[in-house]
């Protein structure tokens, strides 16, 4: 099974940040022009509070006279060091290894994996990691390796050691927390930064616990919504990827709320998903720039 697409000639794909200074975008698009590129696409955005410059570019390499494995060390040193800049360079053939982590709820597990099955995403998935057996069926029948983990207080720190050497084993990239109901240690969001993606609904901080949806309902709240975000060490406070809300009013049960809850996540983290497969998010301290 596999959901690679066939997406033609290899593009190279570069996210930049640097200081705010004039010139750049011209800098940039001089090194691929002179170098027989072929620019696909170009987005910049400039934040004027911090004076930072952010910048998206994507071109074909058909042509390019740099060998694909020096572009990154030809940008370096005659751009990068110049003008301040730091990038990640990334290749369109490099097709990102997901993992996914789930306990009990189903709904954002099937929605990744008919979109997954679909040829939706240019992405693999080898593995599902889970702490209960209730979804192993699932798995089983996408044909994808599933793998429980009793995860308890007194046994973390080892169960996460050998969830960590199973995902470096199967060489995977990112992480996806489809509802996985655990808290990660720092030590294992420090192997993976800003690759572990996680979802939840967006009554954070004001309604906590196992029931936020009918903790909301008795407030009589009147929009609902989902945050999927990239993981940190501060819980539920790292750099939003992605939200959506949906209106209630008094005539919607703590059922329907829950339900159009479900449905939230499943969106909210299916464009997160791809953004990051896509290579459109640059991450900047806390926050994201999404490119379109």
């Amino acid at each position: 099974m596999t959901s690679k697409k066939n997406l033609g000639q290899t593009r190279a794909i570069i996210l930049i940040y640097s200081p705010d200074q004039p010139g750049l975008v011209a800098a940039v698009s001089d090194f691929i022009s002179i170098n027989h590129g072929n620019i696909l696409y170009l987005e910049q955005h400039v934040d004027r509070q911090n004076h930072i410059f952010f910048m998206r570019v994507e071109w074909d390499l058909e042509n390019f006279l740099i060998p694909r494995e020096k572009i990154e060390d030809y940008f370096q040193t005659l751009y990068a060091q110049k003008l301040q800049l730091t990038f990640r360079l990334y290749f369109s053939d490099d097709i990102p290894r997901m993992a996914l982590f789930v306990s009990k709820h189903s709904h954002c597990l099937f929605d990744i994996l008919a979109r997954y099955t679909a040829g939706e995403w240019n992405v693999e998935l080898p593995i599902i990691i889970s702490n209960h057996e209730d979804l192993r069926w699932v798995a089983e029948k996408f044909g994808i390796d599933f793998h429980v983990f009793d995860v308890k207080k007194d046994n973390k720190a080892e169960i996460e050691a050998q969830q960590i050497a199973l995902l470096k084993e199967k060489k995977i990239d990112f992480i996806v927390l489809a509802r996985y109901m655990q808290i990660v240690s720092e030590n294992f969001i420090n192997q993976y930064p800003n690759k572990i993606i996680n979802i939840h609904h967006s009554f954070l901080p004001a309604f906590v616990g196992a029931k936020p949806y009918h903790a909301a309902y008795e407030r009589g709240v009147k929009i609902i919504g989902a945050t999927s975000h990239y993981v940190t060490t501060d819980l539920d406070a790292g750099p939003i990827i992605e939200q959506d809300v949906t209106r209630i009013s008094h005539k919607n049960s703590v059922e329907d709320l829950v339900q159009r809850g479900k449905d939230l996540e499943k969106i909210v983290l299916s464009r997160a998903i791809e953004s990051h497969i896509n290579r459109r998010i640059l991450v900047y301290r806390n926050r994201t720039i999404l490119f379109s």
